[in-house]
């Protein structure tokens, strides 16, 4: 018999009673039940349950073990009485008999239980990660990413795409976040970079003449932590084709994506239709670029029907340049009581409040309620309702000024007013594509031009468009939004030289700079560069969207706390002396 196990903890049914068997894992639980001892014994693959009584060689060793042990036994399939078959795991029709023991691993008391569903604090969870990557959820976790990757990987080449490992010990890239910086022995004073993305490798592969490259890759960032995002290093399913249009991309993509959600996603709705949104409109529509369009709401611009108006906020700032006063319709939100919790709301995102109107019925007809409804008058509130689509039972809430310095609370607030009046589809992933993102911005306090978005987009209209209005030019590139996530971003690449200097030029940098930032893609420009273009997906998104979890780090192996702090291993840590000599390098006390 193999040393350590002939079947594993999920092996064993009906067809096994009277065997022999040896089984090795850990001990989930101990019960005592009148001198019998029942353990739940798991590995990776499933639980089985034995037993042992007195009348086991090995009872008073069992007697002794505890929860978390890793144990070896060796035992007799049982069946079990009919009345105690458990139908919920693989092996419940059978229980083994103890007769042989051994201790492969006893373990301390416990920092935390593996058993049950305790919450403990994330510190305590992330320092022994090793026992927190025991429990169910997180095994479920873990496979299911794998899983995940490895359908990716086969539809991937299953369209006729190669994969390619490229560099992670690179130069600098141009990807907008901070590098991680790696200095060089051979070279004092001189440091690579971890790659914050595969892009340039990515691009010089198809003036290579590769004509379809992905990879499943590591990228770098160091980056503010949030909830959806690692703020060191994530994984990215990143391609990139040549001689390809937009919607190229988008008909190779989306099959690869859909597929892998609809064999993931737990039976979930999975939409097929994808529209395709300007940043522009999922701006005004939704209040941000990564819009969740299982929530019906579309915010609309409703200034006209302020201008002028008796109330004298909203007339005042619509006689500055560049301001709106933009609706959020909320069907079924009729009541002052939902009004007053979504004012609060307000208040608790920095704003003085929202503006509000609500219709109820007044037995001889509709009413329009709330101070603005008293403001405007009647004629200018039934033309808003009108425009929104509302009715008795409904309201609409209010906020006004320039969109950038209010869109943001208006996107969280149509989130919220969305989930609070059930209006949001839980069931369900949704998709869109943004597109037309603008790649110029002008600053407002010194009235200089620079890049809103990705410099290296191929601009729409190519040469001719850089000649106008850079505010006006548009870019192809594009995201995908998922349930309010963006889990897609790419674009069509500018692999022109003399478009690349002159877009960048619009923004003030030099054919020098441009040549010494970037000089390796620029060299290679040169030499008969194709149409590209590609997109990377976020796998670490993807799989927290799949398994329905509200925190990144929940699927990811080994994450960093907020503070980017791997509190398992001591990381970041002080170099020695030693090092810091080798590398010519000084480090400088923290400030205070």
């Amino acid at each position: 018999m193999h040393a350590y196990r002939s079947h594993s903890c999920a092996d064993l049914n009906a067809s096994n009673v009277g065997d022999t068997v040896r089984l090795s894992g850990w001990v989930l639980r101990i019960r005592d039940h009148g001198g019998i001892l029942f353990v739940d014994l798991r590995d990776h693959y499933g639980i089985t349950q034995v037993l042992c009584d007195p009348d086991s060689p090995v009872f008073a060793e069992m007697e002794k073990v505890r929860s978390e042990w890793c144990i070896r036994i060796d035992g007799n399939v049982k069946a079990r009485d009919p009345e105690l078959v458990n139908a919920k795991i693989p092996t419940g029709e059978v229980e083994v008999f103890v007769r042989d023991l051994e201790v492969l691993g006893a373990s301390e008391e416990l920092p935390l239980i593996v058993f049950g569903d305790q919450e403990y604090p994330e510190e305590t969870r992330l320092k022994y990660r090793f026992l927190d990557l025991r429990r169910e959820a997180m095994q479920d976790n873990m496979k299911l990413r794998s899983d995940v990757v490895a359908s990716m990987r086969k539809r991937m080449w299953g369209l006729d795409f190669r994969e390619f490992q490229t560099p992670i010990i690179t130069a600098s890239s141009p990807e907008g976040a901070r590098d991680f910086l790696v200095p060089s022995r051979l070279h004092p004073g001189k440091f690579y970079a971890l790659p914050q993305a595969p892009q340039q490798f990515k691009q010089l592969l198809m003036v290579s003449g590769f004509d379809k490259y992905f990879q499943i890759a590591p990228c770098f960032r160091d980056e503010d932590p949030r909830a959806d995002r690692s703020p060191t290093d994530f994984y990215q399913l990143d391609l990139e084709m040549s001689f390809v249009s937009q919607q190229d991309v988008f008909d190779t993509i989306q099959p690869v994506l859909q597929g892998v959600f609809e064999e993931f996603g737990g039976g979930r709705k999975v939409d097929s239709e994808w529209p395709q949104i300007s940043y522009r409109d999922a701006a005004l529509w939704y209040g941000t670029d990564k819009p969740d369009l299982r929530n019906p709401i579309k915010m609309q611009d409703v200034s006209e029907h302020f201008r002028g108006s008796g109330f004298a906020i909203f007339a005042k700032i619509l006689e500055q340049e560049g301001t709106e006063i933009r609706a959020i319709p909320a069907p079924t939100g009729g009541s002052r009581k939902f009004c007053d919790r979504m004012n609060a709301f307000a208040q608790k995102e920095g704003l003085p409040g929202m503006g509000y109107i609500f219709w109820r019925d007044q037995g001889e007809g509709m009413e329009a309620a709330g101070p603005l409804a008293k403001n405007i008058g009647p004629e200018r509130t039934e033309a808003i309702r009108e425009q929104l689509g509302l009715g008795v039972g409904d309201a609409a809430f209010f906020l006004g000024g320039k969109a950038k310095a209010f869109e943001t609370v208006a996107g969280k607030a149509r989130d919220v007013i969305g989930d609070d009046l059930g209006l949001t589809d839980k069931d369900r992933f949704a998709f869109a594509w943004i597109v037309d993102f603008p790649i110029y911005e002008k600053d407002e306090e010194t009235g200089e031009v620079d890049f809103e978005h990705n410099p290296f987009s191929m601009p729409q209209g190519g040469m001719d468009a850089l000649l106008g209005d850079p505010l006006e030019v548009l870019g192809y590139q594009y995201d995908l939004a998922c349930n309010g996530y963006e889990i897609v971003s790419g674009a069509i690449r500018n692999h022109r030289p003399e478009i690349m200097f002159k877009a960048f030029e619009i923004a003030g940098y030099g054919e020098d700079e441009v040549k010494k930032r970037f000089g390796g893609m620029v060299n290679a420009f040169r030499f008969g560069a194709p149409p590209h273009g590609g997109c990377a997906a976020g796998i670490d998104r993807i799989v927290m969207l799949l398994a329905d979890e509200q925190n990144i780090r929940e699927v990811i192996l080994f994450p960093m706390n907020q503070r980017a702090e791997d509190l398992m291993m001591d990381a970041p840590s002080l170099p020695t002396n030693e090092q810091l000599r080798e590398l010519r390098l000084r480090v400088l006390p923290p400030e205070d």
